[in-house]
């Protein structure tokens, strides 16, 4: 589970650490694809997003992380370096996000890093409503995507799925997908049931 915290401190920054399975290059090759990273954030829901320059996006979001929702439009820059990414953003209240990846025994650490512009007391309370408060269901949902990613990813068609079906989806439709498949995969088991015990009773 992340260790975290959620909500800018006095430092005006939030963090929140976890274990993965992947070894460290293996994490450090998944966090360069900053769409994908952004995407897992089950409170995000995209408008737009497109790739304006070398390294440069911009995109359009809704943040369900606090109520009333709020959004989020904006430009920014990724740079990488050895030990992971940071995201710098050209406005709003959050400048910048930072993936930090670290050896462990057994996998990797990764450390997600929100940094907020220094203000004082009082515009910090006047500006609470622009605070991402998604950072830890974040965190725990990339951890969950890592540990599936590392049973799963060796399967060309879960691959595909992932990201060509799974990834461009809204959270919701996601969650409707999972029940359906859910329900469909019941209804399956109960037809074999009934099978097997037709084949029992009428051999």
């Amino acid at each position: 589970m992340p260790n975290n915290r959620d909500m800018p401190s006095h430092e005006d920054k939030a963090w929140a650490t976890f274990k993965t399975p992947l070894d460290k290059n293996s994490l450090l090759e998944f966090c360069q694809d900053v769409e994908r990273l952004l995407r897992i954030n089950p409170y995000l829901v995209f408008k737009k997003w497109e790739k304006i320059g070398e390294q440069l996006y911009y995109f359009h979001v809704v943040n369900h992380s606090q109520t009333p929702v709020f959004k989020i439009e904006r430009n920014f820059k990724v740079r990488t370096n050895t030990n992971g990414l940071e995201i710098s953003y050209n406005q709003g209240l959050k400048s910048s996000t930072t993936f930090f990846v670290e050896a462990i025994s057994g996998g990797s650490k990764l450390t997600i890093t929100e940094n907020y512009q220094t203000l004082t007391e009082d515009e910090r309370i006047a500006r609470l409503h622009e605070v991402d408060k998604s950072l830890i269901k974040w965190a725990k949902e990339i951890q969950a995507f890592l540990l599936h990613w590392q049973r799963w990813s060796w399967l060309p068609f879960w691959r595909y799925y992932m990201q060509y079906v799974w990834q461009p989806m809204n959270p919701i439709a996601r969650r409707v997908t999972y029940a359906l498949l859910w329900i469909s995969a019941f209804e399956v088991a109960l037809v074999a049931l009934g099978a097997i015990i037709y084949f029992i009773e009428y051999r």
